[in-house]
């Protein structure tokens, strides 16, 4: 008889963020702008979070890395983050709800990194 082989089950994902070439400036950016908080930090890294969302930023100047690096974030208020984040120094694109149904906004972040922030409409 086989024995019976169990998986292991994913609980998390902290995914890494090309942070530049300068690790304190790309921290002023998503703490100061962004409202996330410092986790930890460690010579060429650090660990962000607000909320659930956490990412590592890693110093590292490939700017393909960092074009090629998007996220898509669901939040609770899309209207209050989209004030918060109109005007900071990003490049935010508009807040609309797209054919599918969704409403969104995009978010292209030094060094080049894409967010996507959206909230689902009440059925």
């Amino acid at each position: 008889m086989q024995p019976t082989l169990t998986k292991a089950s994913f609980h998390s994902v902290t995914p890494l963020i090309p942070a530049g070439r300068n690790l304190a400036a790309a921290i002023s950016f998503y703490t100061e702008q962004m409202g996330f908080s410092v986790v930890w930090r460690d010579g060429s890294m650090a660990g962000i979070a607000r909320g659930d969302v956490e990412f590592n930023l890693v110093e590292n100047d490939n700017r393909a890395w960092a074009e090629n690096t998007s996220f898509s974030i669901g939040v609770s208020d899309l209207d209050a983050l989209y004030q918060e984040y109109r005007n900071i120094s990003a490049e935010v694109g508009a807040l609309e709800t797209k054919a599918w149904g969704r409403r969104e906004f995009h978010l292209i972040a030094p060094p080049g990194i894409a967010f996507q922030f959206y909230q689902c409409e009440a059925a």
